[in-house]
């Protein structure tokens, strides 16, 4: 079979999650014609081997000593899809359910303008919505109210590169070579989607919003702010801010502040609050 429309998903644990997002993918109104999975610091799926009419492959992503290597994980995938043959690569969150027909919107969009970087409306679903049948997912279909959200059989091109986020994108495999994907200066938690939207923006290409492309956010426990990633929110803002001149993901660090955690410098950056 020719390669196509490849979806690419990367995994630490979580295994429940993509087992669903599979069955999500098998209920689309369109298939895609490979699905990618990148295992980060994960032997069990590393050697998971689906069947069913959706060809797989799983790829191992190297080590990094920092933390996870999301960004490097997410160009391996399009990198893999790329080299198969796809022209239209698909990225989803490894919680991410899809709707019937997000993967035929995001072929369509990305054949009628293939410079563009797609993204859809994601809901996020609440916990009673666990194991919900893919063809109940309409039934709870709630944007997330920060992003652009426009209506099935709409596309929206000119988005704002600080609101493109990783949940659910699309791409044309050449642009994304162009480009040069993600900075893989990142590693562990933040700052490298607003990288990219921030680098497709400066290469004079748009970014845009498939309304078709609906994606449906699975329940996890999750902190707010992310505590657990500060040390990592810092060395990428670090990064983000030496890259662009400005510091991302500044309602965390704020709140972080108001906890005690983290000092802002003269210099405009921020770091760990010693303790006294």
């Amino acid at each position: 079979m020719r390669i196509r429309t490849a979806v690419v998903t990367i995994a630490h644990g979580r295994h429940e999650h993509l087992h669903r997002q599979r069955e999500s993918l098998l209920a689309s109104s369109l298939r895609p014609d490979l699905h990618v999975v990148v295992a980060m610091s994960d032997p069990v799926l590393e050697s998971w081997r689906p069947e069913g009419p959706i060809p797989t492959r799983v790829v191992r992503a190297p080590g990094d000593e920092r933390g996870l290597p999301l960004a490097a994980a997410r160009n391996i995938g399009a990198a893999v899809a790329a080299g198969a043959g796809a022209t239209v690569v698909v990225g989803l969150d490894v919680d991410c359910l899809v709707g019937a027909d997000l993967v035929a919107a995001y072929r369509d969009a990305v054949r009628s303008e293939p410079t563009v970087l797609w993204s859809g409306p994601v809901t996020y679903l609440p916990a009673s919505a666990r194991g919900v049948d893919p063809s109940m997912l309409p039934g709870l279909d709630a944007p997330h109210p920060a992003r652009p959200a426009p209506a099935p059989g709409q596309r929206w091109t000119g988005g704002d590169p600080e609101l493109f986020w990783s949940l659910s994108y699309a791409v044309h495999s050449r642009t994304w070579a162009a480009v040069g994907g993600y900075c893989e200066e990142y590693a562990g938690y933040g700052g490298e989607d607003t990288d990219l939207g921030r680098t497709w923006a400066a290469s004079g290409r748009p970014l845009g919003w498939v309304g078709g492309a609906r994606a449906y956010h699975q329940h996890h426990d999750s902190e707010s702010p992310p505590v657990r990633h500060l040390d990592d929110i810092l060395r990428n803002g670090a990064t983000y801010a030496r890259r662009w001149g400005s510091w991302p993901m500044t309602g965390w660090l704020a709140s972080f502040e108001e906890q005690g955690l983290v000092v802002r410098l003269p210099d405009g950056g921020w770091a760990r609050r010693r303790p006294a």
